[in-house]
């Protein structure tokens, strides 16, 4: 049977990219160049590193995953939904894209509730509960371009900071009953690799399989874990395509396989 939805192609971005200037925008210009209705979600960890230090606050993770206290949610909240949303959304303007910047508040996008404390406690970290696919449908269908930061909220006053890649990959998964998803994790690397160090050592097919062999073995680790669990999420709960690569050629890099 012929698959008759249209296509929508998810992209984030993370990582250096959004550190480096002349990247970001060649990224940005090839995505605003998709014909495709499309979505950007970002994250923007190591700016909000940074303001945390300046503040004396020391940043704290915990298996690539950030562990949010008050201040760290008011600077991330600073960070993602301010200067690094209002960049993004400015520089894809400038490439004739008419994007419109989102936190998971605004619209009531995306609805989450704070972790609950198991062996970590994340603080305000939230998990997703809901994704408002109607009203982002509205945003995509008058030829609007939704920018996604990484903060959500509980629909009761409190903001949330939710990893992007979750994000990405939660949107991707409600949006595939209605779209041909294809969903793109763009960071600094060229894709998952065999060699951290090395960028020539790509992956280019990657099934579960492999990827639960190469995590024991400690070759992938660290924040790759929790990218490469949101993919496979994502792949097995319907969204057509899952690539995770470098911004020099988007859609280039590891492909994710069943």
């Amino acid at each position: 049977m012929t698959n008759l939805k249209s296509k929508l192609r998810i992209l984030k971005i993370g990582g250096k990219v959004l550190e480096q200037p002349k990247a970001l925008q060649h990224l940005l210009m090839q995505f605003a160049d998709w014909k495709e209705e499309k979505i950007l979600v970002h994250g923007g960890g190591n700016k909000a590193n940074e303001l945390l230090t300046q503040l004396g606050i020391a940043p704290k993770m915990h298996e690539g995953r950030r562990i949010t206290d008050e201040a760290a949610l008011e600077v991330a909240t600073m960070v993602y939904a301010g200067w690094t949303n209002k960049t993004v959304v400015s520089l894809l303007q400038s490439f004739n894209c008419n994007a419109l910047g989102l936190s998971g508040a605004d619209l009531n996008t995306i609805q989450a509730h704070k972790r609950q404390v198991k062996d970590i406690d994340y603080g305000f970290a939230g998990d997703i509960d809901q994704i408002n696919t109607q009203s982002i449908q509205a945003l995509l269908h008058i030829g609007v371009t939704p920018v996604f930061c990484a903060i959500t909220h509980d629909k009761k006053g409190q903001l949330l900071n939710t990893n992007a890649d979750t994000i990405a990959a939660t949107l991707a998964i409600a949006l595939a009953q209605v779209y041909a998803v294809e969903l793109i994790l763009c960071f600094e690397k060229h894709g998952v690799l065999l060699n951290a160090e090395d960028n020539g050592s790509v992956i280019p097919h990657l099934n579960m399989e492999s990827y639960q062999q190469l995590k024991t073995q400690g070759v992938i680790f660290a924040g790759m874990i929790p990218k490469l669990d949101n993919a496979f999420k994502a792949l097995a709960k319907g969204v057509d395509s899952v690539v995770i690569g470098g911004a020099e050629r988007l859609g280039e890099g590891t492909r994710l396989t069943n």
